[in-house]
């Protein structure tokens, strides 16, 4: 049986790091009037939809861990194949707000969010492996939120080949579904 602190401290810095890679992108626009910062506005809006997506993966790691007793080799390996879905977020976001939710780039963007949610259900299928970890799968129960979002993210995926605006709106909604941090986990926690 190993410790959680150094998966959560390894975790928390790659998180970290993804975000200042982040706002690294917003390039500091040449000249000083409204008209150059609208010209930002894609870039701008999709860095802030990724920060969101970012920090409730952050929280939701972190409660989730917090449930956690038991942490093996699996879940070393499903943490970082999450971490690594998590540090390709900077690029796809970049390259959608660059060229303005343009199909592609913005299907690339629901391509990330949908293997960082699978990542995710992953690393959390893992940590329920163990039976030091029975607190964590009472408190996910069916996940129905967690299968709702992989749903948004594959429709969100075919349908930014034509309306790439409508799928980037999905991929919001589901950032604003989970904007709470979990509360089962939460919930299950204080009864403990």
């Amino acid at each position: 049986m190993m410790g959680k602190n150094r998966l959560e401290a390894f975790s928390d810095g790659v998180l970290a790091i993804i975000i200042t890679i982040m706002v690294l992108e917003l390039k500091v626009p040449h000249g000083a009037d409204w008209a150059v910062l609208q010209q930002l506005w894609p870039v701008f809006v999709s860095y802030i939809l990724s920060f969101v997506y970012v920090g409730i993966y952050w929280n939701n790691h972190h409660h989730m861990l917090h449930a956690t007793r038991h942490v093996s080799g699996l879940v070393l390996w499903a943490n970082l194949h999450l971490l690594f879905w998590l540090s390709l977020v900077p690029f796809a976001s970049g390259w959608m707000g660059e060229n303005h939710f343009a199909p592609l780039p913005t299907a690339l963007y629901g391509v990330v969010l949908l293997m960082s949610a699978l990542a995710y259900w992953l690393l959390q299928a893992a940590l329920k492996r163990s039976p030091e970890n029975a607190l964590l799968s009472q408190a996910v129960g069916r996940d129905l939120k967690g299968k709702l979002s992989l749903v948004m993210y594959l429709l969100g995926i075919v349908v930014a080949t034509q309306l790439p605006s409508l799928a980037w709106g999905m991929y919001a909604a589901v950032a604003l579904m989970w904007l709470v941090p979990d509360r089962r986990i939460e919930r299950m926690l204080r009864e403990q």
